[in-house]
C-alpha cells in the first residue's frame, strides 16, 4: 500500500524520482508551483515540454519530462481544473491525481512529490483539493511506494496532516518511529 507523507518545503527540493508539476496546458512554464519548477529545473524542462508537448496537454492529464537541474529525476506535468475560469468538475482534478501516478508507473518511479494541483492561483477550494489528492492516492492502484503532499505554507500543511489523521493515515515522524521513548523520570534501573 502507498505511503502519503505530508511535508513542509519546497517540492523542487525533494529527492524523489518525479515531481509533480501543477502546469497549465499549453506547458511552457507559469506562475507558482509551475514557475518555480522550471526555475529550478533550468531551460532542459521547458526544452522537454516543448519536444515531448508541442501542443500541451489536456486538463486532467499528465505526461513526464526530466527534471533538469533538481534532485528528482523526472518532473510529472498535470494540468489541473481552473476553478476560478469556472472548471470546476472534480473528475478533471481527481483525474490529475491519477493520471499522475500512471505516468509514474510507466517511467518506473516509486517515489513521488505532488503539490495541492489547484489549490493555488487556480482557486480550488483547499480542503477538497486536499481530501481529493489523499482519496485518490489511496484508491489509485500504483507500484508508487511514497506520495509526498508538500505544502508550501505551515497552514496547508497542517490542513493536509488533519486530513491524513482523519483518515488514520498520519505516521508519526521517522525520528518517532525510529527512537526508543526516553524515560525521564526513574534513571537507575530500577521499578518501584
Amino acid at each position: 500500500m502507498i505511503r502519503i507523507v505530508p511535508v513542509k518545503g519546497d517540492i523542487t527540493r525533494q529527492h524523489v524520482d518525479a515531481v509533480v508539476n501543477a502546469a497549465n496546458n499549453r506547458m511552457r512554464g507559469g506562475g507558482g508551483v509551475d514557475g518555480a519548477i522550471h526555475r529550478a529545473g533550468g531551460p532542459a524542462v521547458l526544452q522537454d515540454c516543448i519536444a515531448r508537448f508541442p501542443h500541451g496537454l489536456a486538463t486532467g492529464d499528465a505526461g513526464w519530462t526530466t527534471a533538469g537541474d533538481m534532485p528528482a529525476r523526472w518532473v510529472i506535468h498535470t494540468v489541473g481544473p481552473n476553478w476560478n475560469a469556472g472548471q470546476r468538475d472534480r473528475a478533471l482534478l481527481t483525474s490529475c491525481y491519477r493520471r499522475s501516478l500512471e505516468v509514474a508507473d510507466e517511467i518506473g518511479a516509486t517515489t513521488i512529490a505532488f503539490p495541492l494541483i489547484s489549490a493555488g492561483v487556480y482557486g480550488w477550494p483547499r480542503m477538497d483539493d486536499i481530501a481529493a489528492a489523499i482519496d485518490t492516492i489511496r484508491e489509485t492502484p500504483t507500484r508508487v511506494r511514497e506520495a509526498r503532499i508538500v505544502a508550501f505554507d505551515e497552514r496547508a500543511y497542517l490542513e493536509v496532516c488533519d486530513a491524513l489523521k482523519g483518515r488514520g493515515l498520519l505516521e508519526p515522524p521517522a525520528n518517532e518511529r525510529l527512537q526508543p521513548r526516553v524515560s525521564t523520570g526513574n534513571t537507575s534501573g530500577t521499578t518501584r
